[in-house]
């Protein structure tokens, strides 16, 4: 995957990129028990131009809150960054695209009280945060996979 991202970027060096890193969730009935599907995607974007992405699905035999849920699949967002940052920026400038954790919450709905947290965790762990309707890798891309 990194040397995929390597080369749309040096394909494009010209233009402006943004790599996003954002997770969904999905609870589903398999066999009359409660699954949940985490799908985390990394979006490479060339911004105006299109975009590739890349996701991985894990599947956990629990239920969750819904506070609950968007902690998971923020811890996730934030797990993955850290495996993969340093992979990224040892192969790729830090200069050549713009790195942002996308988080499934916003202003409508019941996730609105818990913006200023989940927000928190991801600035406090260094990384630029995004929420809807902004936040397209975790609520459009991750969600496709859920």
């Amino acid at each position: 995957m990194i040397q995929h991202i390597a080369e749309f970027i040096d394909e494009s060096a010209q233009y402006t990129h943004r790599i996003v890193i954002g997770t969904d969730s999905q609870t589903k009935r398999i066999n009359g028990e409660a699954e949940i599907d985490f799908v985390t995607a990394v979006v490479i974007h060339k911004v105006g131009y299109g975009a590739r992405y890349f996701w991985r699905r894990e599947r956990q035999k629990r239920r969750y809150v819904l506070r609950e849920k968007i902690y998971t699949e923020t811890i996730k967002s934030l797990e993955f960054a850290e495996e993969f940052v340093p992979k990224v920026r040892a192969r790729i400038p830090a200069a050549a695209y713009d790195l942002e954790i996308h988080i499934d919450v916003g202003p409508v709905g019941p996730t609105r009280d818990m913006i200023k947290e989940v927000v928190g965790m991801v600035r406090g762990s260094g990384y630029n945060a995004k929420t809807k309707p902004d936040a397209y890798g975790a609520s459009a891309v991750a969600d496709r996979h859920t």
